[in-house]
């Protein structure tokens, strides 16, 4: 049986992560979105097992003593989101290439547990002042809002070192064409 392999994202918030996480999807074949876990409510159209496998807060807990989570965070209170580890490993077992958009601690435990079987790849902003332009620019969060994501920002870029590599993000079709490269040479090799 073929067995797939990992490819983890992590980058601040308006890096442009989901922008190049996106490109790759439609330029390589068989990468599949690992579905994540969450205790918040269903929203819109949204369906279990498909965009979430939507829990209770205390059915979450029960999962997180059970040690069924690769990673897990807690966002606000009762509002947990997690990647699953039989949800991982059965798409690895089906020969699929699993990928996780996570946080920065959650993509070191995944490189972790997975070691070689998963590349870890940290989207990083050219600056901090460049990327508070972004945010500014995108008009959808007030000041306060964007000075947190800025001091967030600033821890998580703390953490780029632990990843198996760093794209900056200036121009986004060099960074598409790096990231494009780094993914099929992992993948091919």
């Amino acid at each position: 049986m073929n067995t797939g392999k990992i490819l983890v994202f992590s980058a601040p918030s308006g890096t442009g992560k989901t922008t190049l996480v996106k490109y790759i999807m439609t330029q390589i074949e068989n990468l599949h979105f690992s579905v994540s876990a969450t205790s918040r409510q269903p929203r819109g159209k949204e369906q279990h097992g498909i965009d979430y496998y939507f829990m209770q807060p205390d059915e979450f807990r029960e999962h997180i003593n059970k040690g069924d989570f690769l990673e897990y965070e807690e966002v606000y209170h009762d509002k947990f989101y997690g990647t699953l580890r039989s949800e991982v490993e059965r798409q690895l077992h089906e020969g699929r290439n699993v990928v996780l958009d996570i946080d920065v601690k959650g993509a070191i435990n995944v490189k972790r547990i997975y070691q070689d079987q998963a590349l870890t790849l940290f989207i990083q902003p050219p600056s901090i002042e460049t990327l508070r332009q972004r945010l500014i620019n995108r008009g959808t969060d007030t000041m306060e809002v964007i000075n947190d994501r800025i001091a967030k920002a600033e821890y998580e870029i703390s953490f780029a070192h632990q990843f198996d590599r760093i794209v900056i993000n200036d121009v986004l079709e060099q960074a598409e064409a790096e990231v494009l490269n780094i993914v099929s040479e992992y993948l091919q090799a």
